[in-house]
């Protein structure tokens, strides 16, 4: 296994799910990761990698996971094949996805440990970023998205979710929270081959109720073999 970290930044936008109250409170996020790492992968994930599959994976794809956490989207992407640049925040994130007793064998995966502003985001196939993108602050976002798309090759996509302004936690400084218009217009420019609309009270991974309103997305950059 081929494995690279780089340190050399604060932190990327954070683990892939926030704190309980105030996401500035840094909380136990060791004990967060080895609680969400084994579940299974996003379904937004899912189908972003089973369409790639049915088109016929580019070659030299390359995925990146942002807001990684200890893997649990990330050793799905691995296991299908593809070379990975986990990105996240937390040290310990990146410790617990290297150490992960199902990490494939000969598994290409490089880290960055670095925040969402600071992050190098190099030509790819595929951005996942599940359940973390909003946990950057609204002022940066706009230029995090630019990021994002800008690294996308023609015909590559992003998987992930955006958090809608009906969500419990809307109205912190340190979060993007959209509108449903919004949300679509972050899109415009992009093939959009998911959108789902979901609210939910339920609790967090920490245990503590939560009203959840949640755009699952998926969308394609036009261009590329599939077009």
């Amino acid at each position: 296994m081929a494995a690279r970290t780089s340190s050399d930044g604060p932190g990327a936008g954070r683990a892939a799910a926030p704190n309980d109250g105030s996401i500035q409170d840094s909380g136990d996020w060791a004990a967060y990761y080895e609680k969400t790492g084994m579940r299974p992968p996003r379904k937004t994930l899912i189908f972003a990698l089973d369409r790639f599959d049915a088109e016929g994976r580019p070659a030299n794809a390359f995925a990146v996971d942002l807001g990684s956490g200890s893997g649990r989207d990330t050793i799905e992407i691995l296991r299908r094949g593809w070379p990975v640049l986990a990105v996240d925040s937390a040290p310990a994130a990146i410790e617990q996805l290297l150490a992960r007793a199902d990490l494939p064998d000969g598994a290409r995966i490089e880290t960055q440990n670095r925040r969402y502003e600071d992050m190098t985001l190099p030509p790819c196939d595929l951005v996942n970023a599940a359940f973390s993108l909003p946990l950057c602050p609204k002022e940066a976002f706009p230029a995090v998205w630019a990021k994002i798309v800008g690294a996308l090759r023609p015909g590559g996509r992003f998987s992930g979710h955006l958090y809608g302004d009906r969500d419990s936690w809307a109205g912190d400084p340190t979060m993007t929270h959209l509108t449903r218009d919004e949300a679509e217009a972050l899109l415009a420019g992009l093939e959009v081959e998911m959108f789902e609309e979901e609210e939910d009270d339920s609790v967090t991974p920490r245990g503590m109720a939560k009203h959840w309103h949640i755009f699952h997305v998926v969308a394609r950059k036009p261009g590329g073999a599939g077009i």
